[in-house]
């Protein structure tokens, strides 16, 4: 038979014999990184155990909307190789940290340079094969084409004016 705390939470490793003081003491646990706190109880023979309430899960997701466009391998060949524009092409993953600070970039990019290149992302986790020909072996990954044809890379994090830079460059040469 399971116990139960004073508020209903039930408890591990208590058998149903025992009596429960109801001096508690809230008490951090840390669980994989993350702290909650836990009713602690005591027993008679003063073992501590703690109560949890049942976890539930919270997914927090953005919701902006990306001004780069999303390229996958079914229209890479129409999108950026046959683009008549340069086109940014930022290879990236969704757990990738360093990728969502780059993405913020892309973005400003997008936005500034609306007509005159094109911005896309493409997701590595989804289209493997496209980030394998492009021999990608690390996010966040950033490869300017100017007819097609690959003429700058950037791996990792670079300031704006990095990417301006090379944008400027793939611009007077088209």
């Amino acid at each position: 038979m399971a116990s139960s705390t004073p508020l209903g939470f039930p408890l591990c490793s208590l058998h149903s014999r025992s009596s429960i003081s109801t001096s508690s003491v809230l008490s951090p646990v840390s669980s994989s990184g993350a702290i909650s706190f836990s009713l602690g109880l005591r027993s008679p023979s003063g073992i501590r155990f703690y109560a949890q309430p049942p976890r539930r899960r919270v997914i927090a997701m953005a919701t902006r909307q990306l001004r780069a466009s999303i390229v996958t391998k079914g229209s890479w060949d129409k999108l950026i190789l046959d683009s008549e524009v340069p086109v940014l092409v930022e290879f990236y993953a969704s757990w990738c940290g360093p990728c969502r600070v780059v993405q913020g970039i892309m973005d400003e990019i997008a936005e500034e340079y609306n007509g005159k290149i094109g911005c896309f992302v493409l997701n590595t986790d989804d289209d493997s094969e496209v980030a394998e020909d492009y021999e990608i072996k690390a996010v966040p990954a950033v490869l300017l084409f100017r007819n097609g044809k690959e003429c700058d890379s950037v791996v990792g994090i670079m300031p704006k004016d990095f990417y301006v830079a090379a944008i400027s460059r793939a611009i007077e040469t088209s």
